[in-house]
């Protein structure tokens, strides 16, 4: 479809799935230096990285999604209801496996090297898993909303989309979004980031 989109929702929806695709692909440039036998960035890299995602897809994003595009494309068409249940149990899938990452990270600062290794590994599991997940929004979900989607309908996911600015806010964690994906852009390097590129 066409990508010069009146809808709020679908550019929000295509903006925050290029920024968690970013933080993903970072996370796999540090990890992959790991596995190399690189040295290890400081672990608050990760920290602010699984922070990303826990707090803005997982607890943002996807509900919305689930509320404001979901249910009401189950009243409007029941040709894609697999794929809506599919992307449904992958919602919270994603929720799990971000819960797996932490823990692997803990394990990885407390214990020992073979940790960091099931680490790096759970990334790559992550981001195979995510990249497909908004694959299949992208091309089948989005196409089907703008088809299907009434205005009331495209009125309420707007609004709903248009407050996404500011995820933690109410969350004490001293920073927005803004500046939590700012740290993350500048300190992975280019051309990934925008931080200094790496010998």
């Amino acid at each position: 479809m066409d990508r010069a989109t009146p809808h709020t929702t679908l550019r929000i929806i295509r903006q925050e799935h290029h920024c968690l695709a970013a933080v993903i692909k970072a996370m796999q440039h540090f990890t992959h230096q790991i596995a190399a036998g690189g040295k290890a960035p400081d672990l608050k890299v990760f920290r602010a990285m699984l922070l990303y995602i826990s707090e803005y897809p997982e607890k943002v994003h996807h509900p919305k999604e689930d509320h404001f595009l979901f249910a009401p494309l189950r009243l409007r068409t029941h040709a894609i209801d697999d794929t809506i249940a599919a992307l449904e149990v992958q919602h919270a899938q994603g929720e799990r496996m971000v819960r797996e990452l932490e823990h692997a990270l803990a394990r990885y600062e407390l214990m020992d090297e073979a940790s960091g290794l099931t680490f790096c590994a759970l990334v790559d599991q992550y981001a195979a898993f995510y990249f497909e997940h908004m694959t299949l929004e992208e091309d089948i979900v989005l196409p089907a909303a703008a088809a299907h989607l009434s205005e009331q309908d495209w009125a309420a996911a707007d609004a709903a989309f248009a407050t996404n600015r500011d995820p933690l806010v109410g969350a004490d964690l001293g920073a927005d979004f803004d500046r939590l994906f700012s740290l993350i852009t500048t300190i992975t390097p280019a051309p990934i980031g925008v931080g200094p590129e790496v010998e």
